[in-house]
């Protein structure tokens, strides 16, 4: 159904960068991996026959040699998901000057950068596609979360914009928000949960992980590889600018 799309994937090592490239891998599209973890993206992209490039996306030259890379070897960029990022907690006087600096650089400055980068060859072919990995906190907060949700709101407005910009040029742009999705980061998140809690991993998703949805499961990485693949097809093709919740709920009431 991607036959012959070109397609970025940053964050492509593990988790839902890896479950998208996957996913996009089986239908067809020509997937350039990124990540900042060489030995575990060469694995993957090995297995996966398709390119890497080792990048550490905070740096804007690595940004834009992605982006080269990808036109050196392929002449165009049809598809670009964004989804590398970290999570940093603490009370905002606390909280550590250099990670935010750190967090916004990756979360969104690098989206930014590699937008405006692939930008000239879609609106040339007229046809592209752009898939934020955005949260549930691109559209709520949480306390302790201050750069992550800054950056994930400053996500939100980055989809917007850049929606009404390419939408004449048959460009969309999309964010999705998940909420908790079963990650490695985010097991090592439920395991600290239990043991500082001296409760079970299971009480951690339902009653303090996901105390705000009614669906009190996490998300597989492979139902959001689905909602990206979704946006690139025709079926897609009129969504545009939104901020695509799956959250079981989370923001219902």
């Amino acid at each position: 159904m991607l036959e012959n799309k070109v397609c970025i994937v940053t964050g492509a090592a593990s988790g839902i960068g890896l479950a998208i490239a996957e996913a996009f891998t089986k239908n067809r599209a020509k997937v350039v991996m990124a990540d900042i973890n060489e030995e575990k993206l060469k694995i993957e992209s090995e297995r996966l026959d398709m390119d890497y490039f080792t990048a550490d996306l905070t740096k804007r030259e690595a940004c834009k040699g992605l982006v080269d890379f990808t036109l050196d070897k392929f002449s165009k960029v049809d598809i670009l998901v964004n989804i590398a990022g970290i999570q940093h907690v603490s009370p905002i006087e606390e909280f550590p000057e250099d990670k935010w600096d750190f967090i916004i650089s990756l979360m969104l400055t690098a989206p930014f950068l590699l937008t405006k980068y692939v930008f000239p060859t879609m609106k040339e072919q007229k046809w592209g596609r752009i898939i934020n990995l955005n949260s549930i906190h691109g559209l709520v907060a949480s306390e302790f979360k201050v750069a992550y949700v800054s950056a994930k709101h400053g996500l939100s407005g980055l989809t917007k914009t850049a929606a009404l910009e390419g939408g004449p040029y048959g460009i969309t742009v999309n964010s999705i928000c998940p909420a908790y999705v079963r990650t490695p980061l985010v097991d090592n998140q439920i395991d600290a949960q239990a043991k500082s809690h001296g409760i079970s991993r299971d009480k951690v998703i339902e009653e303090i992980m996901l105390q705000k949805a009614v669906i009190k499961k996490l998300i597989e990485p492979s139902t959001i590889a689905d909602v990206a693949l979704f946006l690139c097809l025709d079926a897609g093709a009129h969504i545009t600018g939104s901020m695509i919740p799956v959250d079981g709920g989370w923001t219902a009431g």
